[in-house]
């Protein structure tokens, strides 16, 4: 699969740009860096000069040769000092930025609509934020400490040689762009394939973040067998592809290497021919045979370089392309702060799909007035769970508008009106943290006094109190031992302590036994005194005393109005009802 080059050289100018605003270390790392090239290829003219001073028995400089040494001892010294501080600065460089990429996707994924993360795996976009920057980062790193450093060497060895003989530093030239040529070659095809193992080990860590939340099901269906043909299937894929990518990547530095030799060899023949001719001394030849190893040891390096870039640029590339997506809709720079919500809201004309081809919601009107409960039931697929994140607006309608006190939803900021609802789903989310913490997860200020209030009202307290440490028991994000239910009645402390202006409950008590759902529901009723509420419900018993049960099917609302009313016209609610209690 080949990819653009222009892919490879955006992705390397987004990295750049990032590096801005680290410039003075970069410019400093730099610096040490061409130091210490220069300091290196100095020592190869000490060591000529020593061995000039060895004409022959009886006629060694020994004076001479200990001055040159111990100026030697102290280029090495200094050199090692400057390269420890360049690597410092480059780890540091490096790591600086990686936290920035990582921290600009975590925003960056805080404020991209729903319909991106639905349509994505959580596991691959996990994947793009910690495997993709790592190996990018490893390819950033090798970079900054061998990439400058190589090219310096080069160009710093080849002054040298010149300085010492100008037709022999003509062969290497002349030899050079055969090992350009080489590495070019071979880097051309590492990005596609680093590229596809890049999105393949995405592909599989989504599938085993699936897996391991979905595991009780797997087991419960008997699927283990095929989740393991699944896993073999793309950890076969990944293997082919890191085996094509390492394949290419490995074959860059013998292929340099014979190159190399090949300068090397034609250094030495050319410079021993001169030297017989009285052209060069022999420790001047020493000299340019060291040169010639230095000057290729570089072409190794970057072309392993190159291959770590070829990897970093297919990664970076993924994670740039998430940091790139369009973001939620903008609030307006105006955009008005909801207060003193009493609960009126209206629907007008609504309209919302999915998909542009599929439409769901069309025409829907409502008007709400405050202190009302409104119950929404319908057939699966009627969009009862669209209506709320409308509500939410978690999706923005297509068309018509959505008002709470007369201001359209799309015109205040989501802060002030996500703050106006409490929410309970079917789907109970708990944090990685105490009991307490999940609680006060809406209200962090609140105090221990207000927090167990909203436990009791719950009747939450109860069990928390039977708990090792409490409210400082230490829960995962799978609630750890905690039953379905009792994640449910933290969920609905969570709320309850907010004391919210509106309430949308979404079969909230569906995963809490009889027992205490009637403890809850009395609960609930003291909560949605006096605030509109929104119940989505299938458990039609549930709301019979809701002021207006809307009755959904494909989008639209076919009937509505009160218990009693929906039974006597016979309808689908009347349908629905009589089902759920039919013998």
């Amino acid at each position: 699969m080949a990819v653009p080059h222009g892919q490879q050289m955006q992705a390397l100018g987004k990295v750049l740009r990032r590096l801005k605003r680290y410039r003075f270390l970069l410019a400093l790392s730099i610096l040490f860096a061409a130091v210490t090239v220069a300091l290196t290829l100095y020592v190869p003219v000490l060591v000529g000069e020593a061995i000039d001073l060895i004409l022959g028995p009886g006629q060694v400089d020994f004076t001479g040769i200990a001055a040159l040494l111990v100026r030697i001892a102290w280029i090495v010294a200094v050199t090692a000092l400057l390269q420890w501080l360049m690597n410092t600065i480059n780890n540091k460089i490096t790591y600086q930025v990686v936290r920035d990429v990582r921290d600009e996707a975590f925003r960056k994924i805080q404020i991209l609509p729903l319909k991106y993360l639905d349509a994505h795996p959580h596991g691959e976009i996990v994947s793009r934020v910690i495997a993709d920057v790592d190996q990018f980062a490893d390819g950033l790193l090798m970079g900054f400490t061998q990439l400058f450093t190589g090219i310096v060497t080069i160009l710093g060895t080849l002054c040298f040689m010149l300085s010492i003989h100008p037709g022999i530093t003509l062969v290497v030239v002349l030899l050079t762009p055969i090992s350009l040529f080489v590495a070019s070659f071979i880097a051309r095809r590492t990005y596609a394939m680093f590229k596809l193992q890049s999105e393949t080990r995405g592909r599989q860590t989504a599938l085993i973040d699936e897996m391991i939340g979905g595991q009780k099901t797997v087991q419960a269906f008997s699927r283990e067998k095929a989740s393991l043909d699944q896993f073999d299937e793309v950890n076969d894929q990944l293997a082919k592809y890191s085996l094509r990518a390492t394949f290419f990547s490995s074959i860059t530095n013998p292929a340099t290497r014979f190159v190399n030799s090949v300068v090397y060899a034609g250094v030495g023949l050319t410079g021993a021919l001169v030297a017989i001719g009285g052209g060069i001394t022999v420790g001047n030849l020493t000299c340019l045979l060291s040169y010639a190893n230095q000057y290729t040891k570089p072409f190794n390096e970057i072309s392993g370089v190159v291959t770590e870039l070829q990897n970093a640029l297919a990664c970076a590339g993924r994670i740039f392309d998430l940091i790139e997506q369009e973001p939620q809709v903008p609030e307006e720079p105006d955009a008005a702060v909801l207060s003193n919500v009493k609960g009126h809201v209206s629907l007008q004309d609504v309209s919302f799909s999915y998909d542009p081809d599929r439409p769901l919601i069309g025409g829907l009107n409502l008007a709400v007035k405050p202190g009302q409960r409104i119950a929404i039931v319908g057939p699966t697929g009627c969009g009862k769970t669209t209506l709320i994140n409308l509500l939410m607006r978690f999706y923005d309608v297509d068309g018509g508008a959505i008002a709470v006190e007369g201001e359209d939803i799309r015109t205040v900021t989501r802060r002030s009106l996500r703050s106006s609802y409490g929410m309970v789903l079917q789907e109970t989310w708990l944090k990685t943290g105490t009991i307490r913490e999940n609680i006060k997860m809406g209200r962090p200020d609140a105090t221990d006094d207000e927090m167990i209030a909203a436990a009791r009202a719950s009747h939450a307290h109860g069990f928390i109190r039977r708990l090792p440490k409490g409210y400082d028991t230490f829960i995962t994000e799978d609630g750890g031992s905690l039953s379905q239910g009792q994640k449910q009645l933290l969920c609905i402390a969570r709320v309850m302590l907010c004391h919210p202006s509106m309430l949308i409950l979404d079969e909230a008590t569906s995963s809490i036994d009889t027992r205490t759902e009637l403890k809850v529901q009395e609960a609930f009723d003291r909560l949605m005194r006096g605030r509109t509420t929104f119940i989505v419900a299938h458990r039609l018993s549930t709301i019979r005393s809701a002021d207006k049960i809307l009755v959904m099917r494909d989008g639209r609302i076919i009937e509505q109005g009160k218990h009693e009313e929906l039974l006597a016209k016979g309808g689908l609610y009347s349908k629905l009802y009589n089902s759920q209690f039919a013998c």
